[in-house]
Protein backbone atom coordinates (compact mmCIF):
# COMPACT_ATOMS: atom_id res chain seq x y z
CA UNK A 1 0.00 0.00 0.00
CA UNK A 2 1.39 3.41 -0.90
CA UNK A 3 1.56 6.04 1.58
CA UNK A 4 2.64 9.71 0.68
CA UNK A 5 4.31 10.64 4.06
CA UNK A 6 4.77 14.51 2.71
CA UNK A 7 1.94 16.36 1.69
CA UNK A 8 0.79 19.80 1.57
CA UNK A 9 -2.52 21.67 2.34
CA UNK A 10 -4.53 24.51 1.53
CA UNK A 11 -8.20 24.83 2.57
CA UNK A 12 -7.70 24.73 6.02
CA UNK A 13 -9.23 26.73 7.92
CA UNK A 14 -9.26 28.29 11.93
CA UNK A 15 -11.39 31.23 13.51
CA UNK A 16 -11.06 34.10 16.06
CA UNK A 17 -13.22 34.47 18.71
CA UNK A 18 -15.02 37.25 16.98
CA UNK A 19 -15.69 34.77 13.82
CA UNK A 20 -16.32 31.60 15.53
CA UNK A 21 -20.21 31.84 15.93
CA UNK A 22 -20.24 31.83 11.92
CA UNK A 23 -19.60 28.56 11.36
CA UNK A 24 -21.99 27.19 14.43
CA UNK A 25 -24.74 26.59 11.93
CA UNK A 26 -22.72 23.76 9.83
CA UNK A 27 -23.21 21.34 12.10
CA UNK A 28 -26.12 19.92 14.16
CA UNK A 29 -26.09 21.84 17.61
CA UNK A 30 -24.69 18.33 19.58
CA UNK A 31 -21.21 18.79 17.45
CA UNK A 32 -21.05 22.20 17.69
CA UNK A 33 -18.60 21.90 20.68
CA UNK A 34 -16.53 19.75 18.95
CA UNK A 35 -15.98 22.17 15.75
CA UNK A 36 -15.69 24.93 17.70
CA UNK A 37 -12.68 23.88 19.56
CA UNK A 38 -11.27 22.42 16.10
CA UNK A 39 -11.30 26.09 14.61
CA UNK A 40 -9.71 27.68 17.64
CA UNK A 41 -7.13 25.12 17.75
CA UNK A 42 -3.93 26.02 15.48
CA UNK A 43 -0.91 24.72 17.91
CA UNK A 44 -2.48 21.73 19.45
CA UNK A 45 -4.44 19.12 18.19
CA UNK A 46 -4.10 20.45 14.53
CA UNK A 47 -0.09 19.76 15.02
CA UNK A 48 -1.26 16.24 15.75
CA UNK A 49 -3.48 15.09 13.05
CA UNK A 50 -1.23 16.31 10.43
CA UNK A 51 1.53 14.75 12.04
CA UNK A 52 -0.56 11.24 11.86
CA UNK A 53 -1.53 11.99 8.16
CA UNK A 54 1.69 13.09 6.71
CA UNK A 55 1.02 16.66 6.21
CA UNK A 56 3.90 18.10 6.32
CA UNK A 57 2.80 22.06 5.72
CA UNK A 58 -0.97 23.52 6.09
CA UNK A 59 -1.74 27.11 4.45
CA UNK A 60 -4.19 28.52 7.04
CA UNK A 61 -7.52 30.97 6.17
CA UNK A 62 -10.07 32.44 8.57
CA UNK A 63 -13.43 30.74 8.73
CA UNK A 64 -16.60 31.72 6.43
CA UNK A 65 -18.33 34.08 5.58
CA UNK A 66 -16.81 36.39 8.24
CA UNK A 67 -15.54 39.37 6.56
CA UNK A 68 -17.68 38.95 3.39
CA UNK A 69 -21.34 38.99 5.69
CA UNK A 70 -19.47 42.48 7.14
CA UNK A 71 -21.83 45.39 5.57
CA UNK A 72 -19.67 47.92 7.49
CA UNK A 73 -16.62 48.43 5.39
CA UNK A 74 -14.94 50.06 8.18
CA UNK A 75 -15.88 47.20 10.29
CA UNK A 76 -14.91 44.09 7.51
CA UNK A 77 -11.36 46.05 7.25
CA UNK A 78 -10.72 46.18 10.50
CA UNK A 79 -11.42 42.66 11.08
CA UNK A 80 -9.51 41.38 8.43
CA UNK A 81 -6.73 43.16 10.06
CA UNK A 82 -6.64 41.77 13.23
CA UNK A 83 -7.57 38.11 11.84
CA UNK A 84 -4.64 38.09 9.74
CA UNK A 85 -1.99 39.89 12.33
CA UNK A 86 -3.65 37.07 14.70
CA UNK A 87 -2.72 34.19 12.29
CA UNK A 88 0.88 36.10 11.27
CA UNK A 89 1.68 35.45 15.05
CA UNK A 90 1.02 31.69 15.17
CA UNK A 91 2.52 30.93 12.14
CA UNK A 92 5.37 32.74 13.57
CA UNK A 93 5.26 29.82 16.21
CA UNK A 94 5.46 26.89 13.62
CA UNK A 95 6.83 28.74 9.99
CA UNK A 96 8.09 25.12 9.38
CA UNK A 97 3.96 24.20 9.57
CA UNK A 98 1.98 27.01 8.54
CA UNK A 99 1.38 29.49 5.96
CA UNK A 100 -0.96 32.05 5.64
CA UNK A 101 -3.72 33.78 2.71
CA UNK A 102 -5.10 36.88 3.82
CA UNK A 103 -8.70 37.75 4.88
CA UNK A 104 -9.82 40.39 2.83
CA UNK A 105 -12.03 43.08 3.08
CA UNK A 106 -13.71 43.18 -0.58
CA UNK A 107 -16.26 45.33 0.52
CA UNK A 108 -13.48 47.95 -0.85
CA UNK A 109 -11.29 46.87 -3.85
CA UNK A 110 -8.93 49.72 -2.66
CA UNK A 111 -8.84 48.57 0.75
CA UNK A 112 -8.66 45.00 -0.15
CA UNK A 113 -5.57 45.48 -2.50
CA UNK A 114 -3.97 47.62 0.34
CA UNK A 115 -4.89 44.90 2.83
CA UNK A 116 -3.36 41.99 0.69
CA UNK A 117 0.12 43.85 -0.50
CA UNK A 118 0.82 43.87 3.77
CA UNK A 119 -0.11 41.02 3.99
CA UNK A 120 1.65 39.75 1.53
CA UNK A 121 4.81 42.21 1.66
CA UNK A 122 4.82 42.60 5.59
CA UNK A 123 3.52 39.67 6.83
CA UNK A 124 4.73 36.91 4.21
CA UNK A 125 1.60 35.25 3.84
CA UNK A 126 1.15 33.34 0.37
CA UNK A 127 -2.09 34.62 -1.52
CA UNK A 128 -5.63 34.93 -0.06
CA UNK A 129 -8.86 33.53 0.38
CA UNK A 130 -12.29 35.34 -0.21
CA UNK A 131 -15.10 33.84 1.00
CA UNK A 132 -17.31 34.36 -1.94
CA UNK A 133 -19.48 37.68 -2.32
CA UNK A 134 -19.04 40.64 -0.29
CA UNK A 135 -22.16 42.37 1.45
CA UNK A 136 -22.06 45.81 1.34
CA UNK A 137 -23.91 48.93 3.39
CA UNK A 138 -27.16 49.96 2.92
CA UNK A 139 -28.20 47.31 -0.08
CA UNK A 140 -29.51 43.93 -0.29
CA UNK A 141 -26.89 43.52 -3.49
CA UNK A 142 -23.97 41.92 -3.25
CA UNK A 143 -20.54 42.14 -5.16
CA UNK A 144 -19.36 39.65 -7.44
CA UNK A 145 -15.66 40.23 -8.27
CA UNK A 146 -15.67 39.98 -11.97
CA UNK A 147 -17.76 43.63 -11.42
CA UNK A 148 -16.22 46.51 -13.22
CA UNK A 149 -14.69 48.17 -10.06
CA UNK A 150 -12.91 45.10 -8.89
CA UNK A 151 -10.04 45.59 -12.12
CA UNK A 152 -8.07 47.91 -9.79
CA UNK A 153 -8.01 45.35 -6.93
CA UNK A 154 -7.30 42.40 -9.76
CA UNK A 155 -4.24 44.59 -11.26
CA UNK A 156 -2.44 44.64 -7.55
CA UNK A 157 -3.09 40.36 -7.40
CA UNK A 158 -1.60 40.17 -10.59
CA UNK A 159 1.31 42.37 -9.65
CA UNK A 160 1.77 40.38 -6.49
CA UNK A 161 2.01 37.16 -8.35
CA UNK A 162 -0.33 35.27 -5.78
CA UNK A 163 -3.35 32.60 -5.64
CA UNK A 164 -6.55 33.73 -4.99
CA UNK A 165 -8.77 31.11 -3.33
CA UNK A 166 -12.08 31.70 -4.12
CA UNK A 167 -14.64 29.78 -1.29
CA UNK A 168 -17.50 29.40 -0.86
CA UNK A 169 -20.27 30.63 0.93
CA UNK A 170 -24.04 30.73 0.87
CA UNK A 171 -26.47 32.67 -1.60
CA UNK A 172 -28.22 35.11 0.66
CA UNK A 173 -31.88 34.27 1.49
CA UNK A 174 -33.83 36.93 -0.73
CA UNK A 175 -31.56 35.74 -3.91
CA UNK A 176 -32.46 31.75 -3.40
CA UNK A 177 -36.05 31.12 -3.02
CA UNK A 178 -35.52 27.83 -4.73
CA UNK A 179 -33.72 26.19 -1.72
CA UNK A 180 -37.16 27.22 0.29
CA UNK A 181 -38.64 24.63 2.24
CA UNK A 182 -34.96 22.14 1.02
CA UNK A 183 -32.96 23.59 3.56
CA UNK A 184 -30.76 20.81 3.67
CA UNK A 185 -29.36 21.48 -0.08
CA UNK A 186 -27.68 24.35 1.40
CA UNK A 187 -24.48 24.88 2.69
CA UNK A 188 -21.56 22.10 1.18
CA UNK A 189 -24.40 19.62 -0.08
CA UNK A 190 -25.26 22.25 -2.90
CA UNK A 191 -25.31 25.84 -2.65
CA UNK A 192 -21.79 25.55 -1.81
CA UNK A 193 -20.68 24.63 -5.06
CA UNK A 194 -23.37 26.22 -7.13
CA UNK A 195 -22.76 29.54 -5.93
CA UNK A 196 -18.98 29.77 -6.31
CA UNK A 197 -19.27 27.91 -10.10
CA UNK A 198 -21.63 30.74 -11.08
CA UNK A 199 -19.19 33.47 -9.30
CA UNK A 200 -16.10 31.90 -11.14
CA UNK A 201 -17.99 31.71 -14.37
CA UNK A 202 -18.87 35.14 -14.44
CA UNK A 203 -15.15 35.89 -13.77
CA UNK A 204 -14.33 33.92 -16.65
CA UNK A 205 -16.87 35.35 -18.86
CA UNK A 206 -16.18 38.84 -18.25
CA UNK A 207 -12.74 39.35 -19.78
CA UNK A 208 -11.10 39.84 -16.42
CA UNK A 209 -8.65 37.08 -17.66
CA UNK A 210 -7.82 38.93 -20.92
CA UNK A 211 -7.28 41.80 -18.94
CA UNK A 212 -4.95 40.34 -16.31
CA UNK A 213 -4.01 36.77 -18.19
CA UNK A 214 -1.13 35.74 -14.90
CA UNK A 215 -3.92 35.75 -12.28
CA UNK A 216 -4.37 32.55 -9.86
CA UNK A 217 -7.62 31.74 -9.10
CA UNK A 218 -7.97 28.20 -6.94
CA UNK A 219 -11.34 26.66 -6.37
CA UNK A 220 -12.04 24.09 -3.77
CA UNK A 221 -14.27 21.08 -3.35
CA UNK A 222 -12.55 19.41 -6.75
CA UNK A 223 -13.71 22.93 -8.60
CA UNK A 224 -17.24 23.27 -7.71
CA UNK A 225 -18.67 21.16 -10.24
CA UNK A 226 -17.14 22.85 -13.10
CA UNK A 227 -14.79 20.07 -14.80
CA UNK A 228 -18.17 18.17 -15.02
CA UNK A 229 -19.55 20.82 -16.83
CA UNK A 230 -16.79 22.52 -19.07
CA UNK A 231 -17.83 21.09 -21.99
CA UNK A 232 -21.32 21.80 -22.70
CA UNK A 233 -20.70 25.39 -21.11
CA UNK A 234 -18.82 26.09 -24.52
CA UNK A 235 -20.39 23.73 -26.97
CA UNK A 236 -24.34 23.44 -26.27
CA UNK A 237 -26.02 24.34 -29.33
CA UNK A 238 -22.95 23.99 -31.24
CA UNK A 239 -25.09 24.28 -34.21
CA UNK A 240 -26.46 27.53 -33.73
CA UNK A 241 -23.11 29.99 -35.08
CA UNK A 242 -23.66 32.97 -32.73
CA UNK A 243 -20.87 35.03 -31.46
CA UNK A 244 -20.87 34.25 -27.81
CA UNK A 245 -22.80 37.17 -25.74
CA UNK A 246 -19.83 37.50 -22.81
CA UNK A 247 -16.80 40.32 -23.01
CA UNK A 248 -14.24 37.64 -22.79
CA UNK A 249 -12.33 36.96 -26.01
CA UNK A 250 -12.08 33.17 -25.84
CA UNK A 251 -14.02 30.07 -24.97
CA UNK A 252 -14.54 29.60 -21.32
CA UNK A 253 -12.70 26.20 -20.72
CA UNK A 254 -9.62 27.92 -22.03
CA UNK A 255 -9.83 30.36 -19.23
CA UNK A 256 -10.41 27.56 -16.64
CA UNK A 257 -7.08 25.48 -18.01
CA UNK A 258 -5.18 28.58 -18.60
CA UNK A 259 -6.17 30.25 -14.74
CA UNK A 260 -7.56 28.12 -12.57
CA UNK A 261 -6.48 25.19 -9.82
CA UNK A 262 -8.49 22.72 -8.21
CA UNK A 263 -8.48 21.09 -4.84
CA UNK A 264 -9.37 18.14 -3.52
CA UNK A 265 -10.70 19.98 -0.11
CA UNK A 266 -14.32 17.82 1.00
CA UNK A 267 -14.52 15.61 -1.90
CA UNK A 268 -12.74 12.59 -1.49
CA UNK A 269 -13.58 10.69 -4.34
CA UNK A 270 -11.44 9.34 -6.88
CA UNK A 271 -13.98 8.92 -10.18
CA UNK A 272 -14.38 13.21 -9.18
CA UNK A 273 -10.28 13.40 -9.33
CA UNK A 274 -9.73 11.70 -12.15
CA UNK A 275 -12.34 13.31 -14.17
CA UNK A 276 -10.63 17.14 -12.68
CA UNK A 277 -7.94 15.27 -13.89
CA UNK A 278 -8.79 14.68 -17.44
CA UNK A 279 -10.40 18.24 -17.79
CA UNK A 280 -7.77 20.65 -16.18
CA UNK A 281 -4.85 18.08 -15.77
CA UNK A 282 -2.83 16.78 -12.71
CA UNK A 283 -0.46 19.74 -12.72
CA UNK A 284 -3.15 22.39 -11.66
CA UNK A 285 -4.87 20.15 -8.86
CA UNK A 286 -3.54 20.37 -5.45
CA UNK A 287 -3.94 18.01 -1.96
CA UNK A 288 -6.74 19.37 0.69
CA UNK A 289 -8.86 18.60 3.29
CA UNK A 290 -11.21 21.40 4.43
CA UNK A 291 -10.37 21.10 8.04
CA UNK A 292 -12.23 21.19 10.80
CA UNK A 293 -15.50 20.61 8.55
CA UNK A 294 -13.87 17.73 7.34
CA UNK A 295 -11.68 15.42 8.99
CA UNK A 296 -7.90 14.81 7.92
CA UNK A 297 -7.55 10.98 8.25
CA UNK A 298 -10.40 10.78 5.91
CA UNK A 299 -8.91 12.99 3.56
CA UNK A 300 -5.45 11.51 3.90
CA UNK A 301 -5.91 7.80 3.74
CA UNK A 302 -8.49 8.56 0.61
CA UNK A 303 -5.54 10.44 -1.12
CA UNK A 304 -3.06 7.70 -0.16
CA UNK A 305 -4.59 4.67 -1.20
CA UNK A 306 -6.29 6.47 -5.14
CA UNK A 307 -5.70 4.85 -7.97
CA UNK A 308 -3.39 7.14 -9.46
CA UNK A 309 -0.13 6.88 -10.91
CA UNK A 310 2.08 7.78 -8.08
CA UNK A 311 3.71 10.41 -10.19
CA UNK A 312 0.53 12.42 -10.00
CA UNK A 313 0.14 11.64 -6.54
CA UNK A 314 3.18 13.52 -5.87
CA UNK A 315 2.46 16.24 -7.83
CA UNK A 316 -1.04 16.74 -6.64
CA UNK A 317 -0.10 15.76 -3.19
CA UNK A 318 3.02 18.35 -2.80
CA UNK A 319 5.18 19.63 -5.58
CA UNK A 320 2.02 21.25 -7.53
CA UNK A 321 1.02 23.53 -4.36
CA UNK A 322 5.66 24.19 -3.88
CA UNK A 323 5.48 25.44 -7.16
CA UNK A 324 2.23 27.41 -7.22
CA UNK A 325 3.40 29.24 -3.98
CA UNK A 326 6.73 29.76 -4.36
CA UNK A 327 7.66 27.42 -1.20
CA UNK A 328 10.64 25.35 -2.47
CA UNK A 329 11.99 22.17 -0.62
CA UNK A 330 9.79 23.12 2.22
Amino acid sequence: MFKATRKIALEEHFAIEETVQDSAGFVPPSYWGELKSRLLDIQGRRIEEMDRNGIELMILSLNAPTVQAIRDTKAAYDLSRRANDFLAEQIAKRPDRFKGFAALPMQSPELAARELERCVEELGFVGALVNGFSQTEGSDDVLYYDLPQFRPFWAVVEALDVPFYLHPRNPLPAHAPIYEGHRWLLGPTWAFGQETAVHALRMMGSGLFDEHPRLKIILGHMGEGLPYSMWRVDNRNAWVKTKPSYPAEKPIAEYFRANFWLTTSGNFRTQTLIDAMLEIGSDRILFSVDWPFENVDHAAQWFDDASISENDRIKIGRTNAARLFKLGDV
